[in-house]
């Protein structure tokens, strides 16, 4: 049986069949099958196999089935259309190759997916971060998370742990959603010790992500066999952290490999980010509101940057005080004494911990103020980070000193390991305080004994005078006019003013 032209000519596979048995094919037909010279061959033996065998099942009745379909051929990696066309005395297979298209349609298929799974997760962590806003502890705001997310259909379950800086362990505070055998596992692998994917993410303190956990050889066997009984398949471990400081964790586990896109993934550090934030904040809440607090002296040992300074330049250096800490670190005024300021400056400078600073006043050779920027990894940082109020820290090679004010139910001993350097960082002192109130009229009345009646007449006439709103009601030249003073003496005694007003608010 010869085929015909305009079939011979056609732009995609023709073959012609008789009896079961190939009688002719086109080029582009023959290009598909995968056996050399396929004529006179029968056409189950010769056409791709496929899972749902669809072509031999056509041709295995009485009669050819007429049938149109699309499948996957795993012996060529191609999708094919299909089309069986029985007729009197033989019958015509067409076939055209798909995969192009498929590869398109399921591309964007999996991007409508994606996108709709990242429009449902933002808005679960957006119900997260509202309920963060009302949470007074750490535990409230990990069942906040765990609730909000545990509950939800896009994850198998979610856990959260608090990490103990003492130990370096964890500690599941609590589950939400289908456990099966898979959390029964994870429980089992921290009691054990072993390296789940929540410890490598408390110890790298950046997230993990594990897309195939059955096959993934840095889980635990016990999990990836577990996973694999219940179904899942990825997992994004997520460190709770502020600064330096990591507080917990939460493991988020999922059905399918794709749960966890970039878009999510980048959602979910939000979250952490934020939650960190949140646990930083109620401690320092606390500090803020309770009537008594903890005040501990602790020792500081090489691993601070300014203690190392203070003994290679054998000065004496004290904290001043600090700005809050942001992106850019710790900001510091410190007092230098017994060394040359400007040489003891470009000594920190140079370190690791330190990210740049400027020489603010030299008195003379061995007296002056400086200004640096410590990174996240130095003590005064961490101290802060865990909710610590810095009243004083002197730095005296190996007599240095930091005292802190803490909540009184903060964790006196996981803080002096954070500060310590492989041990935890000796406690000289500690005692509970009552906390000293100041009222409006002690405030004014210690302002006015710090100012001169000149400074005080100033400053209220600049105030009453809007000197100080913007754009400024009065210039410096009008209201040291209504005065009877020169614009300089004004500024003089408003510089002088200020800062004692400052110094009242800011000193103790």
């Amino acid at each position: 049986m010869t085929m015909e032209h305009r079939l011979a000519e056609a732009p995609i596979g023709v073959i012609t069949i008789q009896d079961g048995v190939v009688r002719d094919v086109n080029d582009p037909a023959a290009d598909i099958l995968p056996k050399d010279a396929p004529v006179g061959k029968p056409i189950a033996d010769v056409f791709p196999q496929s899972v749902e065998q669809s072509v031999p099942t056509a041709f295995n009745g009485t009669s050819v089935t007429d049938v149109a379909f699309e499948e996957y051929y795993p012996a060529i990696d191609r999708w094919l259309s299909v089309s069986v066309v029985p007729s009197d005395g033989a019958t015509t297979v067409y076939v055209d190759d798909v995969t192009e298209l498929k590869s398109t349609q399921q591309t964007a298929q999996r991007l409508r997916a994606e996108s709709e799974r990242a429009t449902i997760i933002d808005s679960l962590i957006a119900d997260v971060l509202e309920g963060l806003v009302g949470a007074t502890s750490q535990n409230a705001i990990m069942e906040t998370i765990r609730e909000e997310l545990g509950i939800s259909d896009q994850f198998q379950f979610v856990w959260t742990g608090e990490y103990l800086v003492d130990s370096g362990e964890l500690v599941i505070s609590g589950v939400e959603g289908e456990q099966g055998q898979l959390f029964t596992a994870v429980r089992e692998s921290i009691k054990e010790g072993r390296a789940i994917p929540e410890q490598q993410a408390v110890d790298q303190q950046s997230p993990v992500l594990v897309q195939s956990l059955s096959e993934d050889q840095s889980v635990p066997e016990p999990i990836r066999a577990a996973g694999f009984a219940d179904g899942v398949q990825s997992v994004f471990a997520l460190p709770l952290s502020y600064g330096s400081s990591v507080y917990g964790v939460v493991g988020a586990y999922a059905e399918t490999e794709a749960a966890f896109s970039d878009h999510v993934q980048s959602s979910f550090e939000t979250l952490g980010d934020l939650a960190g934030y949140a646990v930083n904040a109620t401690q320092n809440r606390k500090l803020l509101f309770t009537d008594t607090v903890t005040e501990v002296t602790f020792g500081l040992g090489v691993n601070s940057p300014l203690v190392r300074v203070s003994k290679s330049s054998e000065a004496e250096l004290t904290l001043n005080g600090t700005v809050t800490p942001n992106d850019s670190g710790l900001k510091c005024f410190v007092t230098v004494s017994g060394s040359n300021p400007e040489a003891v400056l470009d000594t920190v400078t140079t370190m690791s911990e330190t990210q740049g600073g400027r020489l603010i006043r030299q008195t003379d050779t061995t007296h002056g103020r400086i200004q640096l920027t410590l990174a996240d990894a130095a003590p005064l940082v961490v101290a802060i980070n865990r909710g610590a109020n810095i009243q004083t820290a002197t730095f005296n090679g190996d007599e240095s000193r930091l005292v802190v004010e803490l909540s009184p139910d903060a964790n006196v001993r996981s803080l002096a390991n954070a500060l310590g350097d492989g041990e935890p960082a000796p406690i000289l002192a500690r005692q509970d305080k009552t906390k000293s109130s100041t009222t409006k009229q002690e405030f004014q009345s210690e302002l006015n004994d710090r100012l001169t009646d000149r400074q005080a007449t100033v400053l209220r006439t600049a105030y009453l005078a809007d000197y100080f709103t913007s754009p400024r009601g009065s210039t410096a030249e009008e209201v040291a006019s209504s005065l009877d003073i020169t614009g300089s003496t004004l500024l003089h005694h408003l510089r002088a003013s200020q800062r004692k007003l400052l110094a009242a608010f800011y000193d103790e």
